[in-house]
């Protein structure tokens, strides 16, 4: 049979150090007590089992009784936490049931249950006692809203009367009872409130600070510590840190001394800088709270890292910098500083260039140092394939990020750096046929990688690439309107040349007599003839650069040997020019295979050389080299004729223009030579350069080496 306090009888086992498993806390009053006791040792949670068991003693004593027990309500049970002269096992005597127990009758009816003989009492049923009886006295333990939270009790094995002092002793004790566990609860509940409010402030994203009111730090959430570190919160100088204008702060301008002054702070501007030059920018809030006496406890600052919210207010300021350059210039050259100077304000670094692919290079056109850089950073002209940071992303098509340049093995020269400039970007710049430049940008400090820097520079780049490709749009359509004019006038004057002549001469050779067509009609003749040809390859000229123009020309580039090919022409035109007083030098390669239209490379060739020797004087050298640099051919046909003026050359690419020089003698051809060359050698994505010196004027055709 059961005891009368719901375990077994007094005397036999001493308590046990097992207990019950711990439950998850479900956040009631009655398993916050259960939570804090759950464990090793039940008792030593919310009580501690100095206070549980002396307070089981007290009632024991002030009962008369030889043995007293706490209990508490935990769901359908009650579990022991104090008691005094028990000897059961602890196992057994931990936990009852609130229906076969006298606590549960306690607990089911709120008040006091006073039993002095339990075989005559009508109250117990059966089983609840064990054999010989015994006495009870059961107050309630409540909470603070009233709600019976266990039971203080005291028992004797032996039937007996319970005095009215014992009685008001006991329920004293149920009363003194209820005043520890809320203590106890309410320290619990306070320690852990502390450790919730630490957890939400360290998972903030503001840094968070709290000082008393000496001064002295009280808390400093994680956050704090990342964005600040905790050598600003000591006894040093405050390192880096100014104002908005850039002023120096010392330790008394932050804001927990101001807030300690009593004023409040709201959204001020802070810039801090770190070992690296990169300024980090913050907003500050900042206040005192007070007592209920109103009397200042300290303050709390709090910090909001605004540093990716400014760099992005800068890359949107950079992009409209970057379009108004490129709406406003009028070619690429003349927007590349602007473009530059709006990309290192807003990265904040020191230095950019704009390299350009150009005749198998890369050239320099544009670059930007920050003002009060010292010294100018040596920039080379042109980069080959390959060659420097340029070069290299040129080369393998793809952003470049070097963390330092001024480290061994870096595609920076030495004397470019000069142990100034480390960090080094590198994005280039296509249009819709590929790679057409590189835009370079140089940081005075060691920088990681950032996706939103790239993203940026990417976003520049692609700007970049659709100036020049619709610049280059723009120049087709300007250059096929005039064109089309330059036809019209063509027809109106150089057709009309060789069509006079042959009407003349055919008009004399119908009126010419039997003895004047035998000795003048072989010559007529010859002179109609000539002005034929000469009418026939201005017509296919004509047709050549139309369909050109027009994107109708099938341009077939297959891997050619234009050695051999430029060999033959100059063969050809040594044996048609025999006995005239013009040399051909030549200067070959043995071989020098160029994806091409062999074709329309050979006749570019045969033009190009007839119009030297037809502008070389007597006794003057025409000279046809051919060689490879780097990822261009280059092939260069030289008369010995005068210098073309500076401002004639590129009129001899219109169409119809004669130079000066040639306006002293009559020399033939239809004045569409270069004009063809250059329609040709760009659809092969080369060039054509004209240059020239007091010894000549030499024509100049770069050609890729490989298919773009």
């Amino acid at each position: 049979m059961t005891a009368p306090h719901g375990g077994t009888a007094a005397g036999g086992h001493p308590p046990a150090a097992a207990a019950p498993a711990a439950r998850p806390p479900t956040g009631s009053f009655r398993d916050l007590i259960a939570d804090a006791a759950a464990g090793p040792d039940l008792h030593r949670g919310v009580l501690t089992s100095g206070s549980a068991d002396q307070l089981a003693a007290l009632v024991a004593r002030a009962a008369g009784a030889p043995s007293a027990c706490i209990q508490f309500v935990e769901e359908n049970r009650l579990r022991l936490y104090g008691s005094w002269g028990v000897a059961a096992d602890w196992e057994v005597l931990a936990e009852t049931g609130l229906d076969r127990s006298l606590g549960g009758l306690v607990v089911r009816h709120g008040t006091t249950l006073i039993v002095e003989n339990a075989r005559a009492d009508p109250r117990i049923d059966d089983g609840l006692l064990r054999r010989g009886g015994g006495a009870y006295l059961g107050c309630p333990v409540h909470d603070r809203s009233g709600a019976v939270l266990g039971v203080c009790f005291a028992y004797d094995h032996q039937p007996r009367p319970w005095t009215p002092e014992q009685v008001a002793a006991v329920s004293e004790a149920s009363e003194v009872a209820t005043l520890l566990i809320g203590e106890q609860i309410a320290r619990h509940e306070l320690e852990q409130q502390h450790r919730f409010l630490d957890a939400v402030l360290d998972s903030l994203h503001d840094g968070v600070v709290a000082c008393d009111a000496e001064g002295r730090i009280a808390f400093v959430n994680e956050r704090m510590r990342r964005l600040w570190g905790d050598t600003v919160f000591g006894t040093e100088p405050v390192p880096g840190l100014t104002d908005a204008t850039g002023t120096p702060l010392t330790r008394d301008d932050l804001g927990l001394v101001r807030a300690l002054r009593g004023e409040v702070i709201r959204d001020e501007p802070l810039a801090l800088h770190g070992r690296s030059r990169r300024t980090h920018y913050y907003v500050m809030d900042a206040q005192p709270f007070h007592g209920v006496d109103g009397r200042v406890l300290g303050a709390v600052q709090a910090v909001q890292d605004v540093t990716r919210q400014r760099r992005a207010e800068r890359f949107r300021s950079c992009e409209l910098a970057v379009t108004t350059a490129l709406t406003e210039a009028p070619s690429i050259e003349a927007a590349g500083p602007r473009v530059l100077e709006a990309v290192v304000g807003a990265l904040d670094w020191v230095h950019a260039e704009l390299w350009l692919v150009e005749e198998g290079t890369i050239r320099a056109a544009a670059r930007w140092s920050a003002p009060g850089w010292p010294g100018e950073i040596p920039v080379p002209e042109r980069l080959a394939y390959g060659q420097g940071l340029a070069g290299r992303a040129w080369q393998v098509d793809k952003p470049l990020w070097i963390r330092d340049v001024g480290r061994p093995q870096s595609l920076i020269s030495p004397d470019t750096s000069a142990d100034r400039l480390h960090t080094a970007v590198a994005i280039p710049v296509h249009d819709g046929s590929g790679p057409i430049g590189v835009l370079t940008v140089f940081a005075d400090a060691i920088e990681d990688p950032e996706d939103e820097l790239l993203a940026l520079m990417s976003g520049i780049a692609a700007h970049l690439g659709q100036f020049v490709e619709r610049s280059r749009v723009e120049d087709l359509q300007r250059q096929l309107t005039r064109s089309k004019n330059e036809y019209l006038a063509l027809i109106g004057h150089e057709l009309r040349t060789p069509l006079t002549s042959i009407s003349a001469y055919t008009e004399l050779l119908r009126e010419a007599d039997e003895a004047t067509l035998v000795r003048d009609g072989p010559r007529l003749i010859q002179v109609i003839e000539r002005n034929t040809l000469s009418l026939r390859e201005i017509i296919n000229e004509l047709l050549e650069l139309s369909a050109l123009d027009a994107g109708h020309a099938d341009v077939r580039r297959t891997p050619v040997d234009l050695a051999a090919v430029v060999r033959d022409v100059v063969e050809r035109t040594r044996r048609a020019i025999d006995g005239a007083p013009v040399v051909i030098d030549a200067d070959l390669p043995g071989e020098l295979i160029v994806p091409c239209d062999r074709d329309r490379l050979r006749h570019i060739v045969q033009n190009l050389l007839g119009s030297a020797v037809r502008y070389s004087p007597d006794g003057g050298h025409v000279a046809v080299t051919l060689r490879s640099t780097g990822r261009a051919a280059e092939l260069s046909v030289s008369d010995a004729a005068g210098d073309v003026p500076r401002a004639e050359r590129e009129e001899l690419f219109t169409g119809h223009y004669r130079t000066s020089r040639g306006s002293d003698r009559t020399i033939p051809g239809s004045g569409l030579g270069l004009t063809l060359s250059r329609a040709v050698v760009e659809r092969h994505h080369g060039s054509v350069e004209l240059t020239g010196g007091e010894s000549g004027t030499t024509v100049l055709i770069r050609l890729p080496l490989e298919v773009t």
